[in-house]
């Protein structure tokens, strides 16, 4: 029999309080890492297995939900059936502090939080859902719920790029090559995200259609549960990239898109691989470069046109013969098919009517943050001739 939990957590507490039957002391469940510990005496050992069933409805609902209505009661949400197999499962218990025992508390503990912070914040509560952004932040809270409000606040700043975003006003970036997912995934399971730069012709569309086709791609692939744990690699040929079309991507565009990639979109980015860069490229580079955060700064490697280096991190069986591999010729329209059949889901996503009166808007936008640091930076004032320095 599952044992009653009367829980509790004070304002601006990050930790959860649980009194637990017959134990005159308190235990403490701390957001970040999750593990029971006394206040008088350190590790509270073990707790009863039934404690933690999944299976049970009652994990779904705690004494301190927040509410969203005033019949305090909240819409009920699609069970969650997980589809990791248990290969993923430890590499999500090792790598992201995932515990299936304790994955639809966690869940929970996060809803909860958004009901309380932000009633009128208009987003899925469904478990599967909330479950991207705990694993997008290692199942911290804090930053979990930092990155929902991220997501969302990103989507509401930048219209050009998110108003009516559907495969179906795409479909001329999404044929002319710009990108595609290759079939198969690396060793690591990661999916490898393909740009092509030299597809897009600037006189036909501006770059912001470049991005709402990338953000598209990236909504489709977190979809998945293999992509949130495993994460994504990006392939990206500057092959006949120049001054033109790099002229393009300036700070502005350049600040607004890492800082969606960093800290508003719920997806782990393992490698950057880039090919056939030209010498243009390290002034494209020396605007993204102050903006990335030391990890995925990291994670960046030139390859030029040395396609012994780039098999080095991406293996020729998983490669198209563009790329020195075996997995024959580039197809970029099976993917733009894969995209165009979710067209319902994403313009039941992204093609209705915003809420006004959204509790986001309270505070700056992470988007609108970006866009004032970037005009307030004189360090950035000289990137055009930086570029043509380069050049």
């Amino acid at each position: 029999m599952l044992w009653a939990c009367p829980f509790s957590r004070a304002p601006g507490n990050s930790e959860y309080t649980l009194s637990l039957p017959g134990d005159p002391c308190c235990a403490v469940l701390t957001q970040k890492r999750r593990k029971w510990t006394t206040r008088k005496e350190g590790d509270f050992s073990k707790l009863p297995d039934n404690l933690m069933s999944e299976e049970s409805d009652s994990l779904r609902t705690s004494p301190f939900v927040a509410p969203l209505s005033e019949n305090n009661e909240l819409p009920k949400q699609p069970g969650y059936v997980c589809s990791l197999t248990e290969e993923l499962v430890t590499k999500a218990r090792e790598e992201l502090q995932e515990k299936p025992e304790w994955r639809l508390r966690d869940v929970q503990a996060l809803r909860d939080m958004v009901c309380k912070d932000y009633p009128n914040l208009s987003t899925s509560l469904d478990d599967a859902f909330l479950l991207r952004f705990l694993r997008a932040r290692k199942f911290d809270y804090d930053r979990a719920l930092q990155l929902l409000v991220n997501y969302h606040s990103c989507r509401r700043s930048w219209p050009e790029v998110f108003d009516n975003l559907k495969p179906s006003a795409l479909k001329e970036v999404l044929s002319s090559g710009f990108l595609t997912v290759l079939p198969h995934s690396d060793p690591r399971g990661c999916q490898v995200l393909c740009l092509r730069p030299d597809r897009w012709i600037p006189s036909n569309y501006p770059i912001t259609e470049n991005i709402r086709a990338i953000y598209l791609t990236l909504e489709k692939l977190i979809q998945s549960e293999e992509t949130q744990v495993n994460g994504i690699v990006i392939l990206a040929d500057y092959k006949g990239v120049g001054l033109a079309k790099a002229s393009h991507f300036g700070p502005f565009i350049a600040k607004k898109v890492i800082g969606i990639l960093q800290d508003g979109f719920p997806i782990r980015i393992k490698a950057v691989n880039i090919v056939n860069e030209p010498r243009i490229f390290k002034g494209i580079f020396a605007i993204i470069k102050p903006f990335l955060k030391e990890k995925i700064a990291n994670r960046f490697f030139l390859h030029g046109s040395d396609l012994n280096s780039l098999h080095l991190n991406l293996p020729k069986s998983i490669l198209p013969k563009e790329y020195g591999g075996t997995a024959g010729e580039l197809d970029a329209n099976a993917w733009k098919e894969v995209l165009l059949a979710s067209e319902e889901d994403f313009v039941k996503e992204f093609c209705r009517p915003l809420s006004p009166s959204n509790s986001l808007l309270q505070e700056t936008p992470l988007v609108e943050r970006i866009t004032s640091e970037v005009q307030g930076d004189d360090s950035i004032r000289g990137v055009k001739s930086q570029l043509y320095s380069c050049y």
